[in-house]
């Protein structure tokens, strides 16, 4: 909700402080000024950006408004499946997560965790790294190259709907004097007629200059910044996967492997040490009992 704040507050003071100066609202209303900008930055966004970007940036435009997509729960849950994990590893070997990677959806393990399960993309990158481990015989050299090689190319898409929106921001003051030319072609044009008339079209001319600078840093600019921050914040639960198997792999024990993981989070989605050690003991406590 910060970035419909953030865009409200904007909007408010600018136009608050217009108002406070003695400024007259209707001479903001210019819409063809706002089409000539608004519909040239949609167009060179459509045609600079493949399908794939272009629907990928309303979906991740519009996930702002949902908030992050992973929670310090989700992270605790994430923690505690890669410990069952490794804990099963290590009591029947490699051999004994076959199953289990090769059908996530029916596994008890992986079903275990129904929040992670919808999450696609982080089950297949988790199950792939294992299916490496359990038929490649890789070091754990040779592992960590490869996962920042799919690292770094599932960041480079993920990144491309923001960057994409960013680029349009870059744009919009472009537009703007485009509409203020063009605001001023029309007046030009027109020097022989009434001098408030003439008044009137270099006004609109100016608030195409305003209007493509107040959209690209009030609005779109910190929009595709929201976006980027919100890929770099969801691309930490991948980081913490790739960072726990490599324990795992190097010959750490279930506990400090995920303890190695759960250090890799950013401090306000770290779940507490004393926290992960009583979730991961709650299940054997009840099955004990």
């Amino acid at each position: 909700m910060l970035v419909l704040f953030g865009a409200f507050l904007v909007l408010a003071c600018v136009l608050g402080g217009f108002l406070l100066s003695h400024g007259q609202m209707l001479a903001l209303w210019q819409p063809y000024e706002l089409l000539i900008i608004g519909g040239g930055a949609v167009g060179a966004f459509l045609s600079a950006n493949p399908a794939k970007v272009v629907k990928a940036a309303l979906r991740d435009a519009l996930g702002l408004l949902k908030g992050p997509k992973y929670h310090k729960q989700d992270y605790v849950d994430l923690l505690s499946m890669l410990y069952d994990l490794f804990s099963l590893i290590r009591k029947e070997g490699l051999l004994g997560v076959e199953a289990h990677i090769e059908d996530p959806q029916s596994s008890s393990l992986f079903s275990a965790y129904p929040r992670l399960m919808r999450e696609h993309h982080l089950i297949e990158f988790t199950t792939d790294c294992l299916r490496l481990i359990v038929g490649g015989s890789m070091n754990p050299h040779e592992l960590e190259q490869l996962l920042e090689v799919e690292l770094e190319t599932h960041h480079h898409e993920a990144m491309a709907p923001a960057i994409a929106v960013t680029k349009m921001a870059d744009a919009l003051p472009g537009f703007g004097i485009v509409a203020a030319v063009l605001g001023i072609v029309t007046t030009m044009s027109q020097l022989d007629g009434d001098t408030t008339r003439i008044g009137m079209h270099i006004a609109g001319a100016l608030v195409g200059t305003f209007l493509g600078i107040l959209l690209c840093y009030g609005f779109v600019g910190p929009l595709g910044a929201a976006m980027e921050n919100r890929v770099q914040e969801d691309g930490r639960a991948f980081e913490c996967v790739k960072v726990a198997l490599l324990a795992n792999l190097r010959g750490y024990n279930p506990k400090v492997a995920v303890e190695f993981a759960r250090k890799s989070l950013s401090a306000h989605t770290r779940p507490g040490f004393q926290d992960l050690e009583d979730h991961l003991k709650a299940p054997r406590a009840k099955a004990a009992a």
